[in-house]
């Protein structure tokens, strides 16, 4: 569904759920050319901390901006504003929610304020924040 400026309203909700691959991570790894060996399967448990691969933070973003694409408002916007504490590591096969929730709507700018959540299968928070999103008028 796909909302106009004008039909966005303040606790409106929408959320998405998805599963991180392997796969995802070599993708997001060649493009942003961030070879981080935290994100590589831990040779001899070199961290006792990191036992498994974690997922990139800008891949799990991509997640939050796929719900405001397709959901929320799922019309033609622009990203102002983003700040994202991470709680919890993303590990690959995690299935990870991110549930988003208007908080403040300034008509004059067609800027919409939405409180972020992410939570993974265990209901654990791994990020939490909110972003600020300008709606193209008629978008």
């Amino acid at each position: 569904m796909s909302y106009t400026h004008s039909e966005l309203g303040i606790g409106q909700t929408a959320r998405l759920e998805r599963v991180f691959t392997e796969d995802d991570l070599r993708k997001c790894n060649e493009l942003t050319r961030d070879f981080n060996p935290l994100y590589e399967r831990p040779q001899d448990g070199w961290d006792k901390n990191f036992t498994k691969p974690i997922v990139p933070g800008l891949l799990v973003e991509g997640l939050i901006s796929q719900v405001i694409t397709d959901k929320l408002p799922g019309s033609a916007c622009l990203l102002l504003q983003k700040e994202l504490i991470y709680y919890h590591p993303v590990h690959v096969g995690d299935a990870i929610t991110a549930e988003l929730l208007i908080m403040d709507i300034n008509h004059e700018r067609n800027w919409v304020t939405i409180k972020v959540t992410c939570f993974n299968q265990n209901e654990t928070e791994v990020i939490k924040g909110q972003v600020v999103i300008y709606v193209l008028p008629g978008g």
